[in-house]
């Protein structure tokens, strides 16, 4: 696998975890305290959580909010681009490790992973209720990377050929060093850097490493809750559309920056050059709805397809809406062999 000459375009480095995906009630979210539509990490409380949904009949599906978005760029690329995508992170030297290297190689990405000898590959707890999701994330293997394997002789190989790279901010939480080396590596070559605010607690506790990483960007990918949290903790204000127009605005070692909230049904906020635009969602009907999980994730892999090939910010946000609309419709993101492409 890591014999042949990566030329691809689109590099992505993040938290590698298996999803362990199960319908739940109530009760077990009430137990674990654990919302809907959150996304934490786990702590010595939620342990017990992994072996309690084990016995309910849950589906394995490989995870990871940026290999996620990776899967599913590559899934749209493949017609056009053939093997274009490639990923970094850390899992371990496992059964759990070896089943995300087979799916997303089997997707068409290359990945070059680092091996931890010590620590078990990370898992992902995919609570659904009624097609809401709260993700419980316990790294283990995924918080071992190290800036260091991006020395390896396939990882420069990677960093050069791609021209584009996608860092989500749960990879803040792991090796703020190692994202500032790829940014640097793009701000010198002029290419592109994307991020994603990922969740609520990055922006609460993860504050000045996420201000670092938005110095870089030049997309940054939030939804409502997100943006919400970046008003209140940056004091931009309630106003999605004026807190997306402030981080837009904030200085950039890189070019320019543009700025996409999502909001599950509702119009995606884009800011670019300054410039509002917001784009109506087709709603998805109710009884098709398997669940949210991994929406976002597609939603970003649709864009990011479409981006690469220089086509208009309209297409982007088109392509990557249909790309969340297909992945709500089954269970995490699990991808058919061929893309229909019908966007």
């Amino acid at each position: 696998m890591l014999t042949n000459k990566f030329e691809g375009i689109l590099m992505g480095m993040g938290n590698p975890l298996l999803d362990i995906s199960v319908d739940v009630n109530q009760e077990i979210l009430d137990k674990y305290e654990v919302k809907l539509d959150s996304q934490i990490l786990a702590e010595e409380k939620h342990m017990p959580l992994y072996k309690e949904i084990g016995d309910l009949d849950p589906k394995f599906i490989a995870g990871g909010a940026t290999q996620n978005s990776i899967r599913v760029a590559q899934w749209i690329l493949k017609e056009k681009m053939g093997k274009t995508t490639a990923f970094m992170g850390c899992v371990g030297n496992d059964d759990y490790g070896k089943k995300l290297d087979e799916c997303a190689t089997n997707d068409g990405v290359l990945v070059h992973y680092m091996k931890d000898e010590s620590t078990s590959t990370g898992t992902c707890a995919c609570l659904i209720k009624d097609g809401e999701r709260a993700l419980v994330a316990n790294l283990a293997a995924a918080n071992n990377f190290k800036p260091s394997h991006l020395e390896t002789e396939k990882a420069k190989e990677i960093i050069e050929s791609a021209k584009f790279y996608y860092i989500a901010g749960f990879f803040l939480t792991v090796s703020p060093d190692a994202l500032k080396e790829v940014a640097e590596h793009a701000v010198a070559n002029k290419k592109t850097l994307a991020i994603n605010l990922s969740a609520e607690f990055i922006i609460d506790f993860f504050t000045e490493p996420l201000k670092m990483a938005i110095e870089y960007a030049n997309y940054v990918f939030g939804n409502e809750v997100e943006a919400a949290a970046i008003g209140k903790k940056f004091e931009y204000g309630e106003d999605l559309v004026e807190i997306a127009k402030k981080v837009a605005a904030l200085p950039c070692k890189n070019g320019s920056r543009t700025v996409i909230f999502t909001q599950g049904s509702k119009k995606t906020i884009v800011v670019n050059e300054g410039k509002v635009t917001e784009f109506d969602v087709e709603e998805l009907p109710k009884e098709k709805l398997v669940d949210t999980n991994g929406a976002g994730d597609a939603f970003v892999g649709g864009f990011l397809s479409q981006l690469v090939q220089e086509n208009s910010l309209e297409d982007c946000v088109k392509v990557g809406h249909w790309a969340a609309r297909e992945i709500i419709q089954v269970s995490g993101t699990t991808l058919p062999e061929n893309c229909p492409s019908t966007f």
